[in-house]
């Protein structure tokens, strides 16, 4: 699947450099990498130890996203002024999986305890993901969100937090980043990642265009989606499969 809209799909070729390739004239490091994936999952994504360790909860967060938080059901909600239900949807979801720390699990449910805090964190998460205006308007309105909530101790605009709820509601389109490993992977692997510890659009950007040269380096082992290409990435950078 390809990237939509247009628009981010444009952002993201131009931070290409080279342009994209095919797999067969995939880089030296590119190749390394794969077979870094493959020695851990030589069945490629649809490797039944890959499924069990790296996919399947992920894919079930978003079944249960699809099921508890449906457009039609979120919209809803947000009319009926149940942002506090919003809220202890999505965070319930996302606490059956690893994806955050502890101490962002604990900082966001502090977050949305508060009527405020709560209305706050389902209308932008709302408009992040199907709002009006172009991919950067809505994910630069999200950051602004999240920088505002409620805190106690720990801050809540971090870059996981910044990218969990996308890449659990909208797996073809979002993607996830943990800082550290993304960060390793994409020198394994070669490419230019314009990483800043504050969460910005650039920075995303150059993630989503790294997955995107994942995807065509790697595209005979047909990638699904972004969970597939963020696991690719998570195992390059991961020191679980060091």
């Amino acid at each position: 699947m390809k990237l939509k809209p247009s628009n981010l799909k444009r952002a993201i070729r131009e931070r290409l450099k080279p342009e994209l390739k095919g797999a067969n004239e995939m880089s030296p490091q590119a190749r390394k990498c794969r077979r870094k994936f493959l020695r851990s999952f030589p069945g490629g994504f649809t490797d039944e130890t890959y499924l069990e360790w790296e996919r399947n909860y992920k894919w079930e967060a978003h079944e249960r996203w699809s099921l508890t938080l449906s457009k039609p059901t979120f919209r809803a909600l947000l009319d009926a002024g149940d942002h506090e239900h919003v809220a202890k949807l999505a965070v319930a979801t996302e606490s059956r999986t690893n994806l955050l720390f502890s101490f962002e699990k604990m900082a966001l449910r502090d977050a949305v305890r508060s009527p405020g805090g709560a209305k706050a964190f389902a209308e932008g998460l709302w408009d992040f993901l199907n709002g009006p205006g172009e991919d950067r308007a809505r994910f630069e309105r999200w950051l602004n969100v999240v920088a505002e909530l409620p805190r106690k101790q720990t801050r809540v605009l971090t870059w996981p937090i910044a990218t969990v709820f996308g890449f659990i509601a909208q797996p073809t389109r979002h993607i996830f980043l943990k800082p550290l490993v993304t960060r390793r992977a994409a020198e394994a692997y070669g490419v230019e990642f314009e990483y800043r510890s504050r969460p910005n659009w650039e920075t995303y950007v150059s993630l989503l265009a790294f997955a995107e040269q994942v995807r065509e380096d790697q595209s005979d082992l047909a990638p699904r989606d972004m969970i597939d290409l963020q696991s690719f990435i998570w195992v390059q950078g991961s020191d679980e499969y060091d």
